[in-house]
């Protein structure tokens, strides 16, 4: 009589025995070898981080500002900085003037260089229009820092927010908001 139990010394499949090895034989006869050497289970790999499109949305906030556009009927007395888009109520203005909105957001140029600080205004206006914060402040300082003593950050963003659609209408903020060393802003309601 053969002892079925396994043996220490003994392979796994030396314990079956001769009948049972010939049942599985036949019962596999036709099967074929897989391919593969070995079957991984599916796990979902994790989605891109669009590299290229992050760059190319950051590069398009950029390139919407320029430098040099200068609006033919753009509201500018002296040094103040006031501009309205074409088909807003003058009333609009004056009310943003006297702080009629209260101001949700706010940013500071101070020490930016004019590259840096036209993305930061970018990004700035970006996020508020997904937010929809209607007014901000925008401080661009009085140019003190810089070389000529002149508002050099002041002019520029005076023609990039002309340049944003979502920007309705701005004015020099009053004295206890920034001044001449800031603007406020009045965006579009979603």
């Amino acid at each position: 009589m053969s002892d079925k139990r396994p043996n220490k010394d003994q392979a796994p499949d030396q314990t079956i025995d001769e009948t049972e090895r010939l049942l599985f034989k036949e019962a596999v006869k036709d099967a074929r070898p897989l391919k593969a050497k070995r079957i991984e289970p599916h796990i979902p790999r994790p989605k891109p981080i669009p590299q290229q499109f992050i760059r190319d949305e950051r590069q398009a906030l950029i390139d919407s500002l320029s430098d040099g556009y200068i609006p033919a009927h753009e509201l500018e007395s002296g040094e103040e900085l006031l501009y309205l888009r074409d088909g807003h109520s003058p009333d609009i203005l004056s009310k943003l003037r006297r702080g009629h909105w209260v101001v949700q957001a706010s940013i500071d140029l101070h020490g930016l260089i004019v590259d840096e600080a036209r993305l930061y205004v970018a990004e700035f206006l970006s996020e508020c229009k997904k937010r929809g914060v209607r007014c901000v402040r925008i401080v661009h300082g009085k140019g003190l820092g810089s070389r000529n003593k002149e508002p050099i950050l002041k002019h520029k963003l005076r023609n990039w927010l002309m340049q944003k659609d979502e920007v309705i209408a701005y004015a020099q903020a009053k004295a206890n908001d920034g001044g001449s060393g800031a603007v406020l802003v009045l965006l579009k309601a979603n």
